[in-house]
Parts: C-alpha cells; sequence; structure tokens
C-alpha cells in the first residue's frame, strides 16, 4: 500500500471514531473542517435536519483579497473568524467542534481560535 493510501485510510478511521462522539443537535450545531493541500474549509452544520447553517472557504473572493501575502495558518484564522461572524448572523452561539479526522494541530487550530475570537464557544 502505498504512503497515500495509507494516511488516507488512517484518516478516515480517525473520522470514523470522532463523528461517534460529535453528533450537532439544534442547541449545540456541528463546526466541521475540511484541510486540502491549499485550501481550507469550514461548515456549521445542523445534522438533525441535515443542512448547513453557516459556511466559510479561504477560496472566497473577499478572503482572496486580504489573505494575499499571509501564510496559511493565517488565513485560516481569518476564516474562522468569517465563519464565526457568518454563525453570530445567523443566532448560532455555540457549537461542537468536528475536526474531521485531522490533528488539532497548525491550520486547524488556528480555525478554531478565530471562531472563538469571533464569538463562538465550544
Amino acid at each position: 500500500m502505498s504512503v497515500q493510501k495509507l494516511k488516507t485510510k488512517q484518516r478516515a478511521r480517525r473520522k470514523q471514531r470522532v463523528r461517534k462522539k460529535v453528533f450537532g443537535s439544534p442547541e449545540r450545531l456541528r463546526l466541521t473542517v475540511y484541510r486540502s493541500l491549499g485550501h481550507i474549509y469550514a461548515q456549521i452544520i445542523d445534522d438533525t435536519q441535515s443542512r448547513t447553517v453557516a459556511s466559510a472557504s479561504s477560496t472566497e473572493k473577499e478572503l482572496l483579497s486580504v489573505a494575499a501575502g499571509k501564510t496559511k495558518s493565517e488565513q485560516s484564522r481569518s476564516v474562522g473568524k468569517l465563519l464565526a461572524q457568518r454563525a453570530v448572523a445567523a443566532n448560532v452561539a455555540t457549537v461542537v467542534f468536528d475536526r474531521n479526522g485531522f490533528m488539532y494541530h497548525g491550520r486547524v487550530k488556528a480555525l478554531a481560535e478565530g471562531a472563538r475570537e469571533g464569538g463562538l464557544q465550544f
């Protein structure tokens, strides 16, 4: 098995372990993160209705102009702040954090800290 396939399989197993424990309820929605090689994406999801309440990513036009020349961690922090602004506008105050199998480190941690700075509690 190649190294990349092994890493993908390991992340899928970690994701399953996390998702067994983390479920978004109407009182505490689920904030999920996806990290690709170049970008980061985040959504706030209501699992009972299977709908996305708010989302943000580093590929959005309003963030691309601001993020020029910044590191990926700094971009992730601004994605977290933007997501928190959109969540507060949608009357969401508390969420449960779903790291989606990624380590709580680096860009994932920066996004979480940015969301906390923006006003989300988890």
